[in-house]
């Protein structure tokens, strides 16, 4: 198991309705994360700097693959359609992320 961190902004305007949108997530969106390996996913917002820090552990063998295979679902493109243009990914992201990674830099069980 992996645990792992990573942060987007959210825009103001967005909150309530991000915040909606997540208290009734879509079952289909829930039932691929799962199909993904991925479990205990929480996501927390700070104001008023408006950042999104999401916790998930990926169980799995291959996040890479199990990302590609979550990013072909149709339920979850849909979902990406409307969570999308809420966040706003930051500029020091890596290539290719639009939720920037973060590295563990301590854990206690």
């Amino acid at each position: 198991m992996k645990r792992m961190g990573s942060v987007i902004g959210l825009k103001a305007e967005a909150i309530p309705e991000y915040k909606r949108l997540h208290a009734d997530v879509w079952p289909g969106v829930l039932a691929k994360i799962a199909d993904c390996n991925i479990k205990n996913y929480s996501i927390f917002l700070k104001e008023p700097e408006n950042l999104l820090f999401a916790y998930f552990e990926y169980h799995g063998t291959d996040f890479a693959a199990d990302s590609a295979k979550m990013a072909e679902d149709p339920v979850t493109q849909d979902w990406w359609k409307i969570c999308g243009p809420m966040q706003e990914p930051l500029e020091t992201r890596k290539e290719g992320e639009w939720w920037a990674g973060m590295e563990e830099v301590f854990y206690t069980p």
